[in-house]
């Protein structure tokens, strides 16, 4: 008897601690978190990639029959239905806090697009801690800064393409000392108009929102935004901030990408 109502009280201790728990927890987990926190539609839910470096993480161009493929065609999907009546022509990538995958996200949405037949250009707006370059190989001596010099701003000579058809990238280029002031300026407006003339699809990869200001500037000149919060790592009001921020600026956020969710 002493045994069993030991047994029974250390049960329920272990029950109300794992209750406690998950109450204090207060991180997005999956997408009914999503919608009750910010009344958001989850447009695609991926699972952890495996791999440190940034060319091992473009799942949909390396193994293009993985589920993790699958499930970025599906982002894809979404999103094109999520404006069917007008299909966006430029898209923001961004998340709330650095290293929540953002990057990786666009890097293998652009691919995926691509490989539907469009022409798509991946624009690394990222003017602090650029990383397009190292998820396409391609060298960033030129890019988007240096684009910016030319009078008018012209991207010519400064797209590099990849190993995957349809798809174009134009890295960042050497940093700047003043990355908001850059994005925010005329020149980079007139950019982006003549870029969406040379492209089905523009896709930008900005920094953090609460970073950062770059992200709301850039917000405000796209068709759609992506938030991309990680599983179980994005705190809820930290995203709440993060949407507040670009629904401020008017930004059209079209819904969630749920990402590094764990495989179970």
């Amino acid at each position: 008897m002493t045994i069993l109502l030991a047994a029974a009280i250390g049960m329920l201790l272990a029950l109300g601690a794992a209750f406690l728990l998950d109450y204090l927890d207060d991180t997005l987990k999956n997408p009914d978190d999503i919608r009750q926190a910010l009344n958001l539609s989850t447009l695609g839910a991926i699972v952890a990639i495996e791999g440190e470096n940034p060319e091992q993480k473009l799942v949909a161009g390396l193994q293009p029959k993985s589920p993790t493929a699958e499930a970025y065609r599906i982002l894809r999907t979404n999103i094109q239905f999520s404006a069917l009546d007008n299909p966006p022509r430029t898209l923001m990538s961004t998340s709330p806090n650095p290293g929540e995958g953002k990057s990786t996200t666009l890097a293998n949405l652009a691919v995926v697009l691509a490989q539907q037949g469009q022409r798509v250009i991946a624009v690394d707006t990222d003017l602090r801690r650029p990383t397009m370059h190292r998820f396409f190989q391609v060298p960033n001596n030129s890019g988007l800064t240096t684009a910016l010099l030319q009078q008018p701003p012209s991207a010519a000579g400064f797209l590099q393409p990849t190993r995957y058809e349809n798809l174009s990238v134009l890295t960042s280029g050497p940093l700047p000392p003043n990355p908001a002031e850059l994005i925010g300026s005329e020149r980079f407006a007139a950019l982006l108009e003549s870029l969406k003339e040379a492209a089905d699809v523009v896709l930008l990869d900005s920094p953090p929102v609460l970073a950062v200001t770059d992200a709301a500037i850039l917000a405000r000149l796209v068709d759609g935004v992506i938030l991309v919060i990680e599983a179980g790592g994005t705190r809820r009001q930290l995203a709440i901030s993060a949407q507040e921020a670009l629904e401020n600026v008017g930004a059209k956020i079209l819904g969630v990408a749920l990402n590094r969710l764990q495989p179970r």
